[in-house]
């Protein structure tokens, strides 16, 4: 496209104008102008990273604002009717786009929220008001996952335009959930309810380096053949070189990549031409290290440093140096070299920055993240080794191929030079993946068909899927569909299968799955096998995003299931089955399960009882691992264990809280409460009896609460009673430190007091069991919630027959409830645990001992005499999706109470069957359990 063609920015309303810096779109943009801002078609571009494909994301959204301009040409906007979603497949790159975007469309009123991992600090009220959604594929999918029970169908039907970025992240084992998304907006917009909403009518604009298969991906987004675009290397603004280079293996991964430091320096000197170089290293360390080897190296050069050009350069960088407060970054860039993570501070990060854009740095070795973020070009980037540390996953994993091709990005400066120079240094067995991969040749393929069990389910439980043929038209809104279709040998389907034998086989995958999840009780199915409903099993598998083989274990959990039989149950999780057992951690863990010094909780033993003196499974192993952190001082400090240890537990807490949920369900009273305590323990890395609970508190960390525990502070009630100077005396630090400690107290939840009373009177055979809770203590400063858990149950017959969340900072106190219970022979014991959600230490735990049998089949109601406070007048209730609290007048009361019953919610206990027995007012307050939703009614 010659010059004279180029789209002018003025070629948009003069509203829009102001959202570029420039005054011409390039010739990509150009070319992609027309169908982007004036049509509404489906689009598909495939064109090399750094050619300028952010834009057309921006067309596509100005397309969709366009509707907003009245007659007058004024932007008039209304929050939240036309949401458009951004996928993005790091949180990096949607984090710098909620920077960009927010002060590009912020000034309109436009609401970009971002969903991601780091961002669990909005609501759907949130949801339902934000303009732009920015979000990563794992994140969305779980927060979509709740179109009925959370209002989330209204959020969806909003929907008009969907932004798939590096949409060939299809072909990594994270690209299933990317697919799940897609294809469950497809299906929903199907749906006739939907007819007179934007989603009826979403929009698709995907966007991807280089690949072969396009047509693959055009035909899943319903892409016609004007919105399909493919440009090729033309359309970079510098001309790309690329090698790659294959090295033997070391002994292990953490070897293989520190050994390539010992290449860099010869890989610059011959191809980096004396320009600009980025090394993209895996870790913070990694960087660090790389940048150390390189300053090593070029001392011995002296005046002949290949990477100091003039002396006006080595002025700026040793003027530079005095700026700097990282000790060693100072000696680094006096010889040229810099690096560049998250573990610098923002004046650091800033100085280095701008020293290696003005060329004074001229090696600048980085984490991957900076290839997300900071528009930091060089003429030659080198990517020191394939492969990452996955701390979730706590091993070594190639990295996603948008991450590859996002660092590639990095190469050339326009328009500082016209060539442009990628070196990756990978194992010599996977030289051949990059080189199709850079040059385009790679095809991509589906990822579903491995954990289709799990998506589908999800689609079941939001009722998206209601019957076979529903599983069956979801199957083929999917891109496996597709690709079945196209290289059926790749799926396990025999090559040149026809269309009807293709058909047959979905069928049977679905029929296949269906039966399986009914087996395990996840949905139920008619006897036709032909509608599908959500049981409370495999909603919680969704809830907690479960892989389908956890949750079996789960259900297969013994009945009087101990704190042990549920930690065993995360050893043998599928969340965490990538955790290896390496030939060198078998020692130390052995010295683990010893225990001389009797530490651990629980030991692995062998077949007489004994300490295991061999540690021979990985199971094995995350169980020490899990014992050894949970003591609160764990002996394991090798940087790979204790990485594995923080997988296992978020995994863990994950996995437990579910557990619990199931327990619940199943009105399992041992089984919930050791799952609730396993959980926080997870969370807080401490078992309940550990000597340094103290830990918890902001503030206070490993030294400090052993220091605490030497003067005899081991609990929150003695730190209370501690004298603040004594404190500043046994740490060794500074008056007000003292008093800043015990102000942490001030982050607890306030204290309850929980009695469990007989009342002598007796009515239709049927005793009375008063439960009080009582506030002793006012919250902290902290405007933080606190939650617990109410689980009253009989031991014997290891039943729970009452159970509430409850929020502790804001019950009206004294807060009284009646259970009768059928009077009956024999010795029982009621168990009342009031479990906080957070903290470990603080649980109240109550007996009571009854002379009696007691039924699972309970009456709760209000206890106007033993309350000390008047008749309700306003009713609350807590959703643990948003956790705001909603009014509700006490004249739809009536309607809750029949909304509740009829949702699909769970567990819901039957509490009501002999409420008028007792000649209760009609206006009593009843109280039901629902866990799924976490909902409890109470007066303020």
């Amino acid at each position: 496209m010659d010059s004279y063609s180029l789209k002018s920015v003025f070629d948009l309303p003069q509203p829009f104008q102001s959202c570029f810096s420039f005054r011409y779109f390039n010739s990509l943009q150009s070319e992609c102008f027309p169908t982007c801002y004036h049509s509404d078609v489906n689009m598909v571009i495939s064109a090399p990273t750094g050619s300028g494909k952010t834009v057309l994301f921006e067309l596509c959204i100005l397309r969709l604002l366009s509707r907003s301009i009245s007659s007058e040409g004024r932007f008039i906007h209304v929050k939240g009717s036309l949401k458009t979603i951004y996928i993005a497949p790091s949180k990096a790159l949607v984090q710098e786009k909620v920077r960009d975007w927010n002060q590009k469309f912020g000034p309109w009123g436009i609401c970009c929220l971002e969903l991601t991992g780091d961002n669990e600090s909005y609501t759907p009220r949130n949801i339902n008001e934000a303009d732009i959604i920015l979000t990563t594929p794992e994140k969305f999918d779980a927060v979509s996952r709740y179109g009925i029970e959370s209002g989330g169908l209204s959020f969806f039907s909003d929907i008009a335009l969907l932004l798939i970025d590096e949409v060939h992240l299809l072909n990594d084992p994270r690209g299933a959930a990317l697919e799940a998304i897609v294809s469950r907006i497809k299906i929903i917009s199907c749906n006739p309810k939907m007819k007179l909403n934007p989603l009826a009518q979403v929009r698709f604009l995907a966007l991807s380096a280089t690949i072969p298969n396009i047509e693959d991906l055009a035909k899943w987004l319903l892409v016609p053949d004007q919105g399909i675009k493919r440009f090729g290397e033309e359309m970079r603004p510098v001309k790309l070189t690329t090698k790659v280079f294959g090295y033997a293996p070391a002994k292990n991964d953490f070897l293989f990549e520190k050994r390539l430091q010992n290449y860099i320096f010869d890989i610059l000197m011959q191809y980096s031409k004396g320009k600009s170089a980025l090394i993209f290293c895996s870790t913070r360390k990694g960087a660090q290290e790389a940048a150390q080897r390189l300053a090593q190296i070029v001392m011995n050069f002296g005046q002949s440093n290949p990477f100091i050009k003039s002396r006006e350069q080595q002025d700026q960088l040793r003027e530079a140096s005095m700026s700097l407060s990282d000790k060693q970054m100072q000696s680094y860039i006096l010889y040229g070299v810099g690096y560049h993570n998250g573990g610098l501070c923002h004046k650091d990060r800033s100085i280095v920055e701008g020293l290696f854009l003005k060329g004074d740095i001229q090696v600048l070795c980085t984490t991957n993240t900076l290839a997300h973020g900071i528009n930091l070009p060089a003429h030659t980037v080198v990517i020191k080794s394939t492969q990452h540390f996955n701390k979730e996953k706590s091993l070594y994993m190639e990295y996603d191929r948008s991450t590859i091709l996002q660092m590639s990005g990095r190469a050339g400066r326009p328009p500082f030079d016209d060539t442009g120079m990628v070196i990756i240094m990978t194992r010599r067995e996977t030289v051949h993946l990059y080189e199709n991969l850079l040059s385009g040749c790679e095809v991509v393929e589906s990822q579903l068909l491995s954990c289709v069990t799990e998506h589908l389910l999800a689609e079941i439980v939001q009722l998206t899927v209601s019957d076979i043929t529903k599983a069956i038209e979801w199957m083929k809104c999917s891109y496996l569909y597709v690709r079945m279709k196209r290289n059926p040998e790749n799926y396990g389907i025999k090559k040149g299968i026809s269309a009807d034998r293709l058909e047959k086989h979905v069928q049977e995958i679905c029929v296949q799955k269906v039966n399986e999840l009914s087996q395990y009780q996840m949905v139920w199915v008619d006897e036709d096998g032909f509608l599908l409903r959500p049981l409370d099993p495999g909603r919680l598998m969704t809830k907690y995003y479960l892989r389908f083989d956890t949750m079996k274990q789960i259900m297969r959990t013994p009945e009087s299931c101990s704190l042990e039989d549920a930690l065993r149950v995360v050893c043998f999780a599928e969340e965490i089955a990538w955790i290896q057992l390496r030939r060198n951690e078998k020692k130390i863990l052995n010295d683990i399960n010893a225990d001389k010094d009797g530490r651990l909780r629980f030991h692995i033993l062998g077949d007489k009882g004994k300490k295991k003196k061999r540690i021979q499974t990985r199971e094995e192993k995350i169980f020490i691992l899990a014992n050894d952190c949970l003591t609160g001082d764990p002996s394991v400090h090798e940087l790979s264990l204790i990485q594995d240890i923080n997988s296992i537990c978020s995994n863990g807490c994950r996995i437990a809280k579910c557990m619990k949920e199931y327990f619940v369900y199943k009105k399992n009273f041992k089984g919930a409460v050791n799952s609730a305590l396993l959980a926080k323990s997870f969370n807080q890395k401490l078992w309940d009896d550990s000597p340094y609970l103290l830990k918890q508190l902001p503030g206070i960390g490993m030294i400090t609460a052993k220091a605490l525990h030497s003067m005899g502070v081991k609990s929150f009630e003695a730190l209370a009673e501690a004298d603040p100077r004594k404190i500043e005396l046994v740490t060794g630090r500074k008056y007000p430190f003292g008093n800043h400690i015990k102000d942490s107290l001030l982050s607890l939840p306030p204290k309850v007091d929980v009695k469990l009373t007989e009342m002598e009177s007796h009515t239709h055979g049927k005793s009375k069991l008063v439960v009080t809770l009582t506030r002793i203590s006012q919250s902290g400063q902290s405007a933080k919630r606190h939650y617990a858990d109410m689980i009253i149950g009989l031991e014997e017959d290891n039943t729970i027959f009452f159970h509430e969340k409850i929020r502790v900072d804001q019950f009206s106190s004294p807060y009284s409830t009646t259970i009768l219970v059928p009077i009956s022979q024999g010795k029982q014991t009621i168990k009342a645990n009031f479990i906080f959600e957070e903290y470990i230490g603080i649980d109240v735990h109550q007996k009571l001992f009854f002379m009696k049998e007691i039924s699972s089949d309970v009456i709760l109601k209000r206890n106007r005499k033993q309350a000390s406070f008047p008749p309700p007048e306003e009713i609350f209730v807590i959703e643990d999706d948003d956790r705001n609290l909603t009014h509700i007048p006490q004249e739809e009361t009536s309607t809750l109470s029949k909304d509740k019953e009829e949702s699909n919610s769970i567990p819901t206990f039957d509490l009501l069957n002999e409420m008028f027995e007792e000649g209760s007012t009609p206006n009593m307050i009843l109280l039901t359990s629902k866990i799924f939703k976490n909902i409890l009614i109470f007066t303020i």
